[in-house]
């Protein structure tokens, strides 16, 4: 039963999935506050592998011990299975990774553990919920699937089902790596070329980047879109190198805070473009260099944004054509 307005009316909501690992863990914490119940047990996770799950996840139920993550394994036997193997449950909160665990164990196996963990009143959290639910068939109270966007949905008996969702994220997961990957040699350009140095404060669009300056930089536009181009057709790897750096090519390590969240090759970069002017934002008294990849929308300008309120473009049309 909801315990607030939000938990009974919340439709879906949409946010920009951060590419750096402290801002999604930080939007974890802001979404386990602002639409966690302490009466949900089942919270379903949907999204391709390197999409950042785990960390949302982390964010979300801080002290919780995953099972297994981009690391490697944490905890064998699962502990969900282990426990209803003893017919005693002695945590509070379980978590599974289901694509994983359908390695080791019978999905049938797995579905009983959940259901009766669920009777004992306890917690379940499951990534990739998408490959459990058809056997379950139970939805799960918060249903979350992080692409490029982060969508947080309390699903019904009308929907959405889990399928629904992943078709949106899965689809869009490469957007976000291809923007993010390019930021970072936008920024590596910048400094090793422009002797700028890489702006600390950066935000997110639909489909591309923002670098954020205090003052205007003084260069050339034109010149950097084509420079970061040569970068991009030299087909160079993107390695992870650590938790706070990749490797761009077999030597050059340069900083980044998400090392895992890029595509693996830079020539996977589709259509990158400048938009061939700072743009002012009067309220944090900025100026913005905005970065754009992937295709462009029929009618849309090639320095435009994509449109990142479909609902609104749809309702216009449908306006329209009632009209």
């Amino acid at each position: 039963m909801p315990v607030s307005i939000i938990h009974e009316y919340l439709m879906h909501a949409v946010y920009f999935a951060p590419r750096g690992r402290y801002r999604l863990l930080a939007l974890g914490g802001n979404l386990a506050h602002r639409y966690l119940s302490p009466e949900d047990h089942l919270i379903g996770f949907v999204g391709d592998a390197g999409a950042g799950k785990s960390l949302l996840i982390r964010g979300m139920f801080p002290g919780l011990e995953l099972t297994n993550d981009d690391d490697g394994i944490n905890v064998r036997p699962l502990p969900l299975l282990d426990d209803f193997e003893k017919k005693h449950f002695r945590s509070r909160t379980y978590h599974l990774d289901m694509r994983f665990e359908m390695a080791f164990t019978q999905p049938w196996i797995i579905v009983e553990a959940v259901q009766e963990a669920i009777k004992h009143d306890r917690r379940v959290i499951v990534e990739h919920f998408d490959l459990l639910y058809s056997m379950l068939k139970m939805n799960a109270q918060i249903l979350i699937g992080i692409g490029e966007e982060v969508i947080v949905t309390r699903p019904n008996i009308f929907g959405p089902e889990p399928q629904e969702i992943v078709d949106i994220v899965y689809e869009s997961l490469i957007y976000r790596k291809m923007a993010h990957t390019a930021e970072d040699i936008t920024g590596l350009v910048l400094e090793h070329e422009f002797g700028i140095k890489r702006p600390k404060v950066h935000s997110d669009i639909k489909h591309g980047f923002v670098l954020e300056f205090e003052e205007i930089p003084n260069i050339d536009l034109n010149s950097l879109e084509k420079r970061v181009k040569e970068v991009i057709d030299k087909d160079i790897c993107i390695y992870y190198h650590d938790e706070t750096n990749i490797k761009i090519g077999e030597s050059l390590v340069f900083p980044c805070t998400g090392p895992r969240l890029h595509v693996k090759r830079t020539s996977e970069i589709m259509n990158f473009r400048l938009v061939k002017e700072f743009k002012w934002d009067p309220i944090d008294q900025l100026y913005v260099l905005v970065g754009l990849v992937g295709p462009v929308v029929e009618g849309d300008s090639l320095v435009t944004p994509p449109d990142q309120f479909q609902l609104m473009r749809r309702a216009r049309r449908r306006s329209k054509q009632i009209t």
